[in-house]
C-alpha cells in the first residue's frame, strides 16, 4: 500500500481527494500548512507527496524543491488551477514529478499518481513493486475522539490541553451545549500520566439531589430504604484516575457542600457508613452558564468554585471555530460509515456551501446528529441537499413568527426579548437556543 502525504489548505477539497484515494486503497496523511509538512515529514515516511501550489504559508513550488533536497527518492506531484499550469510546468523542469489539474478529476489523479511511482497503469495501487525500503510503522491513531482544529479557537484549545494534562490541577471547562466539553475533559484524562486508569463521567444535571450523595460516595446495604446491598460511588470507581462532573452548576446547594468536603479531604464516606475512605481523584468539570454570576446569586458556593476552578478551559461553539467546520464533518462522516456500514465519500459543493451558512445552535453534537441522518439517506457517493434536515432551509434573514437567528443577531435578540416582554425563557425559545445561550449572547453584546 503507497502512502501519500497531501498538503493542501482548502479543507473541503483536502478531504475529498483524501477520501478518494483512501477508497482507492491509499494511506494518506493529510497536512493543512507547509509548517505543519515539514513536521509530518520528519518522524514519517512517504512513498509519495502531493502539494498544492498556492498555501498559506508558502510557496508549494519552493516546499517541493525542500522535500526534494531531504527526500530525492520521494517524487512530488503538484496541484494547480488552470491560472499556474504554466508554474507547474516550470515546476517539473526543477524536479516535480507531475502535476493535477483542479478541478478534480480522479481517472487524472490515479494515472498521474501511476506514473508518478513508476507503476504500469493496468496494475492496481496496492500491488506496487518497487525498490527495497525501510519498514514503516503505521501511522498511530487516537484512540479519542479529540478533532484538532486548524482554527485559532482550536489552536488555543489544544494548546491549553496540552499545557494542563501533565499537571494535577482542577480543570474547568466552560461553553455552550454540544460544544464537546466531555471530549476535550477525557483528551485532558488521556493525555496525563492518569490515562491508563479509570475516566468516570457523571452528568450531575440527572442525578436528583436526594440521591447525589449515594451516586458520589457510595453507600452500604440497608442506609436508606431500598439500599439492598452496598453501592460504589463515582468517587471510589474513580480513584487513582479522573472524574469529569459535568453540568456542575446543577447540584443544589447541599451537594455542593459534600462534594467541596470531599475534594477539600480527599476523602469520601458512603451513606450510612462511619468508615473514610481515602481516595486520589483528578477532577475535570463543565458547565455551560456563568458560575461567576451564580456565585454572586448565591446559587453556587464560592469556596467550590476556587476549588474545582484552578485552571479553566473554553470549549469554542461551532460559529467559533468555522474553519474547522469541514474537519468535524468529514470525522463525522467517517464514523456513520462505520456504524451504518456504509461508504459515503463525502459532501456536495451545495451541502458544503449550505453546512458553512448555517448557525449551528446546537453546535457538534447537532453537527453529528445531521450527517449521521444525511449519511443513512444517501444512496450514491455524495451526500446531497436532499438528505439534509429541514431546518437547513428555513429562513434565517428576518426574524418572523418562526424566529431564528440571523446576521443581525443583536437586533433578533432585542426584538424577542420585546415580544415577550422580556421574558428570556421564552424569546430563547422563539430563537430556538437554550436559555444558557441567551444569557451568554446578552453579556455579549451587553443587553440587560
Amino acid at each position: 500500500m503507497a502512502k501519500i502525504l497531501l498538503i493542501e489548505d482548502d479543507v473541503p477539497f483536502c478531504k475529498l481527494v483524501e477520501k478518494f484515494l483512501v477508497k482507492k486503497s491509499f494511506e494518506v496523511v493529510t497536512a493543512f500548512s507547509a509548517a505543519e509538512a515539514r513536521i509530518i515529514l520528519k518522524t514519517n515516511e512517504f512513498d509519495l507527496v502531493i502539494t498544492d501550489v498556492r498555501l498559506p504559508d508558502f510557496d508549494g513550488v519552493l516546499l517541493m524543491s525542500e522535500i526534494k533536497a531531504i527526500f530525492p527518492d520521494v517524487p512530488v506531484l503538484l496541484m494547480t488551477g488552470y491560472a499556474d499550469v504554466s508554474t507547474a510546468v516550470k515546476a517539473i523542469k526543477n524536479g516535480a514529478a507531475d502535476y493535477i489539474s483542479k478541478p478534480f478529476n480522479p481517472e487524472e489523479v490515479l494515472l498521474v499518481i501511476a506514473n508518478a511511482l513508476r507503476q504500469d497503469e493496468n496494475v492496481q495501487p496496492t500491488k506496487t513493486e518497487k525498490s527495497p525500503k525501510k519498514v514503516k510503522q503505521p501511522v498511530e491513531k487516537s484512540s479519542s475522539t479529540f478533532v484538532k482544529g486548524i482554527s485559532k479557537a482550536s489552536l488555543k484549545l489544544a494548546e491549553y490541553i496540552q499545557l494542563v494534562s501533565p499537571t494535577t490541577m482542577s480543570v474547568l471547562i466552560i461553553g455552550e451545549s454540544g460544544t464537546g466539553k466531555e471530549v476535550i475533559a477525557k483528551s485532558i484524562h488521556e493525555n496525563s500520566a492518569r490515562k491508563n486508569t479509570n475516566f468516570i463521567a457523571v452528568d450531575c444535571g440527572s442525578i436528583p439531589k436526594e440521591l447525589a450523595a449515594s451516586e458520589f460516595f457510595g453507600h452500604v446495604k440497608g442506609s436508606f430504604t431500598g439500599a439492598i446491598q452496598d453501592k460504589i460511588g463515582f468517587f471510589e470507581a474513580a480513584n487513582n484516575g479522573t472524574i469529569f462532573l459535568d453540568e456542575i452548576g446543577n447540584l443544589s446547594y447541599e451537594n455542593q457542600i459534600q462534594l467541596l468536603r470531599a475534594l477539600q479531604e480527599r476523602k469520601i464516606k458512603p451513606v450510612g457508613s462511619n468508615k473514610e475512605i481515602a481516595v486520589d481523584i483528578r477532577i475535570i468539570t463543565a458547565t455551560n452558564e456563568d458560575l461567576r454570576e451564580a456565585v454572586k446569586k448565591g446559587d453556587f458556593r464560592e469556596d467550590l468554585y476556587h476549588r474545582i476552578n484552578e485552571f479553566s478551559i473554553h470549549s469554542p461553539s461551532l460559529v467559533e471555530r468555522n474553519e474547522d467546520l469541514m474537519l468535524f464533518a468529514d470525522f463525522f462522516l467517517e464514523k456513520a460509515n462505520q456504524e451504518l456500514q456504509k461508504n459515503v465519500i463525502g459532501f456536495s459543493p451545495e451541502v458544503l456551501s449550505i453546512f458553512q451558512n448555517y448557525r449551528w445552535p446546537g453546535n457538534l453534537r447537532e453537527l453529528q446528529n445531521c450527517i449521521k441522518r444525511a449519511t443513512l439517506l444517501t444512496a450514491g457517493d455524495f451526500v446531497e441537499k436532499e438528505a439534509l434536515p429541514a431546518e437547513f432551509f428555513q429562513s434565517t434573514d428576518k426574524l418572523s413568527d418562526d424566529f431564528s437567528l440571523s446576521e443581525n443577531e443583536k437586533e433578533a435578540i432585542l426584538e424577542a426579548l420585546s415580544r415577550t416582554n422580556n421574558n428570556k425563557t421564552e424569546a430563547a425559545k422563539l430563537l430556538k437556543i437554550n436559555r444558557k445561550t441567551l444569557y451568554n449572547k446578552l453579556k455579549l453584546y451587553d443587553i440587560s
